[in-house]
C-alpha cells in the first residue's frame, strides 16, 4: 500500500489548484460561509475563537471573525514560536476595535506579537488544502495544527477543531497518518459539515 506521506505530497498540487480556482469567484464564499458557521456553530460570548490571516488563496475567515467579536467572542490568530512546536495563540486585536493587520510573522503571515496575550482557544479555525467527510484534513505538510490540537486536546478544556475551507476542496478521502488530528466540524460557503470523527458539535 502507498506510504499516507506519498499520497498527500500527490495530492497537494491539485488541490492548491482547486482552491485557487475557488478563491478566483471573489468574496461572497467567504460570506457564505460566516453565515453557515452561525447558523449551525454557536460559540457563547466570553469563549476563544482562534482564527487565521488567509493566505494564499485560502478562504477569508475574517468575515466571520468581526461577527464573532461583535457577538462577544474572544478572538485569537496563531503564531509561530519555532519550527517544530505548536502554534500558540494570541488574542487578536487587543482590544475590541477592528481587525487591522497584526505585523508580519513566520513564513511572512501576519500574527500577533508577545505584546498580545496568549489565550486557549475553545474553538480553532483550521485552514487546509483538502478534506473529507469523515474529519480528516490535507495540510501544506509542516505539521503546525495536528501539533497544535494535539497539544490543545490533551488540556482540560475541550478544544473543537473545524476546517474552513471552499466546497471544491472536498475530496472522498484524504490519506492520514496515525499523529493527524481529526476535524470536528467542516463550514463551507455551501455547508457546515458535522464530520463522522464522532466527535460532539
Amino acid at each position: 500500500m502507498t506510504d499516507p506521506a506519498d499520497r498527500k505530497r500527490g495530492l497537494r498540487a491539485p488541490a492548491r489548484e482547486a482552491r485557487r480556482i475557488a478563491a478566483s469567484a471573489g468574496p461572497g464564499a467567504a460570506l457564505a460561509a460566516s453565515e453557515n458557521f452561525l447558523r449551525h456553530l454557536t460559540p457563547m460570548p466570553g469563549q476563544v475563537v482562534a482564527g487565521y490571516w488567509p493566505a494564499r488563496n485560502e478562504i477569508d475567515p475574517r468575515p466571520l471573525m468581526v461577527r464573532l467579536a461583535a457577538a462577544g467572542m474572544v478572538l485569537a490568530l496563531p503564531a509561530v514560536e519555532a519550527p517544530g512546536l505548536p502554534l500558540i495563540f494570541r488574542r487578536w486585536p487587543a482590544e475590541d476595535s477592528g481587525l487591522p493587520l497584526p505585523p508580519p510573522g513566520a513564513h511572512d503571515i501576519p500574527a500577533p506579537g508577545p505584546d498580545c496575550a496568549t489565550v486557549a482557544p475553545d474553538i480553532v479555525l483550521v485552514p487546509l488544502l483538502a478534506f473529507d467527510r469523515h474529519g480528516w484534513r490535507l495540510g501544506s505538510g509542516m505539521g503546525y495544527y495536528d501539533r497544535s490540537l494535539a497539544a490543545l486536546r490533551r488540556g482540560p478544556g475541550r478544544t473543537h477543531a473545524v476546517g474552513y475551507a471552499f466546497a471544491a476542496q472536498e475530496l472522498a478521502e484524504v490519506p492520514h497518518d496515525d499523529w493527524d488530528q481529526r476535524l470536528d466540524w467542516v463550514v463551507t460557503e455551501e455547508a457546515a459539515i458535522r464530520t463522522s470523527s464522532g466527535a460532539p458539535g
